[in-house]
């Protein structure tokens, strides 16, 4: 049981949606792969020519006339022609003649001879980053491997079928096998890096998952709020709900708080601090400690007159 548990079941239907969704990869890493691989082949490889040339091995008899024995004798040995044609002393002289600076094994790698189906012609090919050089070791091969072939077998003709011809075309390297492999190439990276990162991924991604890994019953499922939509879509009414709040800050609030607040704390303040409070602290305790005080003062000095002057007429009497 414990086994069976960690063991992750792979969906191929999951998988094929998950390379989908990241389609975006694949393109890019086939374009960049496919650029690289055009820049290499156009820049950093040496193209190649191939120049081919044919002859035809044929038994001549005294009688100049060719039997079917002949004819099927000739078909017979033309793999023993192959081998000869490619031998050291052939490509050697090849090799003098032609002034190179190849080996024997390196002009081997370059010649190509293959007999054609059903026939006695066997041609015989050149590779060269030199189309004239190619062309020109291609001829030198055909004539060198006939007299080869002339003094060690007994065939008496072999006759040039076709010469040697000109590449205007390189046949290598192929743009389009580079392009092919390379964008092949850069599939196959992204789809093995995107398969490791999907089979490491254990996070659990819906409610179905805990059930089946945990072995959990979800209760509540709490969904993802997207908050970015609401906010683009209510810019255009925030603006609108947001402008007339700015002309009440601007406006009334401002004469509000500016005119009455002023008048109340500028000319009411005013008013009470100088005008009346002035005539209470100045006028009214000057009058009350300079008036006040002298007629309490003169009055206690008249009545002591009238008190002296109203016994003054009882003495007259």
């Amino acid at each position: 049981m414990e086994k069976d548990k960690d063991v992750i079941e792979i969906n191929l239907v999951d998988i094929f949606l998950f390379m989908l969704k990241r389609w975006w990869i694949f393109l890019l890493a086939m374009v960049v792969t496919l650029a690289a691989g055009l820049s290499i082949c156009k820049f950093l490889i040496t193209p190649k020519y191939e120049s081919t040339t044919k002859i035809i091995i044929l038994n001549q008899q005294t009688s100049g006339s060719l039997t079917y024995s002949d004819m099927q004798l000739a078909s017979q040995l033309t793999k023993d022609y192959e081998e000869l044609i490619v031998t050291r002393d052939v490509l050697e002289s090849v090799i003098q003649e032609c002034a190179l600076e190849d080996t024997y094994e390196d002009l081997l790698d370059r010649i190509k001879v293959e007999n054609m189906s059903d026939t006695r012609i066997i041609a015989i090919t050149v590779e060269d980053p030199s189309p004239a050089m190619a062309q020109r070791i291609a001829n030198s091969i055909r004539e060198t491997a006939a007299a080869h072939i002339r003094s060690v077998t007994d065939v008496e003709a072999v006759n040039m079928a076709e010469a040697a011809n000109l590449p205007t075309e390189k046949s290598s390297p192929s743009t389009m096998m580079w392009a092919v492999l390379s964008a092949a190439i850069g599939f196959i990276v992204v789809f093995v890096v995107l398969l490791i990162q999907f089979i490491s991924d254990d996070t659990i991604k819906s409610s179905e998952d805990i059930q089946k890994y945990l072995g959990l019953t979800t209760l509540v499922a709490v969904p993802k709020v997207d908050t970015e939509a609401p906010s683009k879509r209510g810019g255009s009414s925030g603006r609108k709900s947001g402008s007339a709040p700015a002309k009440k800050k601007s406006g009334a609030p401002a004469r509000g708080q500016s005119a009455s607040p002023a008048r109340s704390q500028g000319a009411s303040p005013a008013r009470s601090q100088s005008g009346a409070p002035a005539r209470a602290q100045g006028a009214s305790p000057a009058r009350a400690q300079s008036a006040s005080p002298a007629r309490t003062q003169s009055r206690p000095a008249g009545a002591h007159d009238a008190g002296s002057r109203t016994p003054a007429p009882a003495q007259r009497r």
